[in-house]
């Protein structure tokens, strides 16, 4: 049986939220360099190759466990889908508003698990802590429906809640099969090869690599994107699913559309507006709720 959030897990999760509220911004930032499918792309097959040396060189282990390739498959296709649809999103939508979305990813997990696995039961206070933080993104979400918001931002916001529902489909995947037992670093290797068998023919077959603009910035996001995020973060990640509860774990990566929208108004000045920041406080509320009820 897995353990509830302890001192570590939490700072550790809080720390890759700050990592994963970055993600996005980075990724857009980038984008007038590189479209972001084939940022994506590349980035998962740099990774890719950096958890193949590190199980390799560092654990010693095959990079394939015993009887995980089934659900390895499933977890890299899915994950391989979320990152698709997040790319496209962002040429549609802001990276604040792609970090809210996205992130709505831990209401479905809790939900999935709960109905699914006896240990992943929620409690009726953490129910309520699921439904203050649904509501919270709810009424972020309702800022696309303002004067100003087109068709265009609907669609990447769309898009974002898209790739919640694959997140969530994954992270149910590895706690519901033998991936649950298999290493973080294969659990992991399996999703970035995904990633990059999806994403990259499609950069290609729609030309993005005559496309590109070498640029410090884009350096910066791809090295960033694939060491920072794609294997450390992933890899701790992946580690905590497998010693602690999933759905705190879940619920407490809430905190990331607070720092995903923080980043995109300082660095990137995108607008936010004051429904952002009511439903920021609700998300926080129903993620103390949720981790220590």
């Amino acid at each position: 049986m897995r353990k509830p959030l302890d001192m570590f897990a939490s700072i550790t999760t809080f720390a890759l939220c700050i990592v994963w509220g970055m993600q996005q911004v980075a990724i857009k930032a980038a984008a007038p360099a590189m479209d972001p499918v084939l940022q994506v792309g590349l980035r998962s097959f740099a990774a890719a190759i950096l958890v193949a040396v590190f199980i390799a060189f560092a654990r010693r282990e095959a990079p394939i466990a015993g009887g995980t390739l089934g659900p390895g498959i499933w977890a890299a296709l899915l994950f391989g889908s979320e990152f698709l649809v997040v790319s496209l999103g962002l040429s549609h939508t802001t990276a604040s508003h792609m970090t809210v979305f996205l992130y709505t990813s831990p209401m479905f997990t809790a939900i999935g698990l709960h109905l699914l696995l006896p240990d992943e039961r929620l409690r009726p206070a953490q129910w309520v802590g699921v439904l203050t933080a649904f509501a919270g993104l709810v009424v972020a979400f309702s800022a696309s429906f303002g004067a100003s918001a087109g068709t265009s931002t609907l669609l990447g916001d769309a898009l974002g809640v898209l790739g919640a529902i694959f997140w969530a489909l994954t992270t149910i995947v590895i706690r519901a099969t033998r991936l649950e037992a298999a290493p973080a670093a294969t659990t992991l290797l399996y999703q970035l090869i995904g990633a990059a068998v999806i994403l990259l023919p499609l950069a290609w077959l729609h030309g993005n690599f005559s496309t590109i603009t070498f640029t410090p910035l884009l350096w910066s996001s791809l090295i960033f994107q694939a060491v920072g995020v794609a294997f450390v973060s992933y890899l701790a990640w992946f580690w905590l699913l497998r010693w602690y509860r999933a759905t705190p774990l879940s619920m407490f990566a809430l905190l990331t559309p607070l720092f995903g929208v923080t980043f995109g108004v300082v660095l990137l000045h995108e607008p936010v507006s004051a429904r952002f920041l009511v439903g920021a406080v609700l998300v926080l509320a129903g993620i103390v709720m949720v981790s220590w009820t």
